[in-house]
């Protein structure tokens, strides 16, 4: 009988507990979890933030299109004062001499076309 007890304790202790975990697993497992909760906070917080800057350039495109439709009004406004200065208009000529002064580009005006 003591020769059944000595080969039962002996096998015990050459085998390692099955229930035991390695040192290494329970720190990889946290800092594992912590990175995966780190990517998910900043993939939300990323997300939200590219939402609100397409909200503010929403609504900055409406003031775009009035400031390109207002920059055609005033091109077409110096080419026919242009065309009226080459016809001969003093007015014309003078307000083309004010805006070259002030450096606002003036595009060349086409001749007068009969």
């Amino acid at each position: 009988m003591e020769n059944e007890f000595e080969t039962a304790e002996t096998q015990e202790a050459a085998r390692p507990e099955a229930a035991e975990r390695p040192a290494w697993r329970v720190p990889l497992t946290l800092t594992l979890i912590a990175l995966l909760v780190w990517f998910g906070f900043q993939s939300v917080a990323l997300l939200f933030e590219r939402n609100n800057l397409l909200a503010v350039k929403g609504n900055f495109d409406a003031g775009m299109q009035e400031a390109q439709k207002m920059q055609a009004q005033l091109q077409t406004l110096v080419t026919q004062t242009a065309e009226l200065a080459s016809k001969g208009n003093a007015s014309a000529k003078a307000a083309i001499e004010e805006l070259a002064k002030k450096g606002i580009p003036l595009s060349a005006a086409p001749p007068p076309g009969k």
